[in-house]
């Protein structure tokens, strides 16, 4: 049998920025490690998140506003085969980030209004995959992290600490990852399991209240939460292939806890419970230049008490992508709609907002040349 969508599954991964677990935008996939033969790609797209919400009537029922904003990200992959066994490749992305702001009052909310998050993250892996044989293979690698953010809190929610602010100054450091394997060349059929290492960012940092310093800079451990991701996909046809993934990423190990802020309250400024997100979805070859593919994504809730700075709680995604192929060049485009569940804001604890009725939407394409 003649198997017309190898690579079909691993088109579509990536193609679509998205609001994930914590603060992540995209996933970390490995798609173009399994390409034939030397590739490089370039991707790009946007999410236009709307997310709302209302202080509690006891509290004045004030609209937060547009919480959300929207993002734009790119990347680049280059994969190249040294020899029949060995390969590697280069990726740059932007995992992660943050761009949450409530309006001040009046106009905004009362209890969170002037609370802002702001992260930037740039990431660069550099992986080897050594192939055993027709089947088996092992994937390793290492990633430079760099990363910055400010989060300043606003609002009566936050009583004595409304007003603060903290800046994480821009740093680097690195971690590691590690995954195996197994393919059915002639059924496009291949399942890969992969460890992503966390990375220990050593922040310098600046805290002030209502604009006066509190103390000297200090540093402000954070680590980037480590992860497990299980990607498998199988052709059923000659012309058709079904895909899937799990993906579990430790967000609980992810904390912001600046020196003064611990002092003043007692607790950290961030932090998010764990994640694991599904991922099902089907490709169809129509012709040999057009094929399409579809899937649907969840993420389960958990507690519906979060951060002001994360104020989702769980998701349903659905990806529509649209590949054509002409000679040695793949183009994907591919179109997603992701409802958010319902959420509480609650700064230390106490619910003070309900968040609701939320969505985004985004869209990508990846440019995809073999030679």
């Amino acid at each position: 049998m003649k198997i017309l969508l190898t690579g079909l599954g691993i088109l579509t991964a990536g193609a679509v920025p998205a609001l994930a677990g914590g603060i992540e935008r995209t996933p970390q996939a490995l798609g173009v490690l399994f390409e034939k033969g030397n590739y490089v790609e370039l991707t790009f797209g946007g999410v236009d998140p709307d997310i709302s919400g209302r202080d509690f009537t006891a509290y004045g029922g004030s609209d937060t506003g547009e919480v959300g904003h929207g993002f734009g990200l790119s990347g680049i992959a280059y994969k190249h085969d040294f020899t029949d066994k060995l390969s590697g490749a280069f990726i740059m992305e932007r995992p992660y980030g943050a761009d949450i702001r409530y309006d001040a009052f009046p106009g905004g909310s009362l209890m969170l209004g002037g609370t802002e998050a702001l992260v930037d993250s740039t990431r660069y892996t550099a992986i080897l995959r050594y192939k055993f044989d027709d089947s088996l293979s092992f994937h390793a690698g290492i990633r430079g992290s760099y990363a910055d953010g400010e989060v300043s809190l606003g609002g009566l929610a936050y009583g004595p600490v409304s007003g603060y602010h903290v800046d994480l100054d821009d740093t680097w450091w690195f971690g590691w990852l590690a995954g195996v394997a197994y393919e059915i060349p002639e059924l496009a059929a291949r399942i890969s399991l992969t460890y992503n290492s966390p990375i220990e960012h050593d922040f310098d940092t600046n805290e002030t209240l209502g604009g006066a310093p509190l103390g000297p800079e200090s540093e402000t451990t954070v680590r980037t939460p480590r992860s497990w991701v299980v990607e498998g996909q199988t052709g059923v046809s000659p012309t058709t292939l079904v895909f899937a993934s799990i993906r579990w990423v430790n967000w609980s190990e992810f904390r912001v806890d600046p020196d003064v802020f611990v002092a003043l309250t007692g607790s950290g400024l961030v932090e998010f419970e764990d994640t694991t997100t599904y991922t099902i979805g089907v490709g169809h070859k129509f012709t040999d230049a057009w094929s399409g593919a579809a899937s649907i994504s969840y993420e389960p809730d958990g507690d519906d008490d979060v951060s002001p700075l994360a104020p989702t709680n769980g998701q349903v995604g659905i990806t529509l992508a649209a590949i054509y192929t002409r000679d040695r060049m793949k183009v994907t485009t591919a179109i997603n709609y992701t409802k958010l569940g319902d959420a509480y804001p609650a700064p230390g604890g106490n619910r003070v907002a309900e968040m609701s009725d939320n969505h985004a939407w985004g869209a990508g394409v990846k440019i995809g040349y073999s030679f």
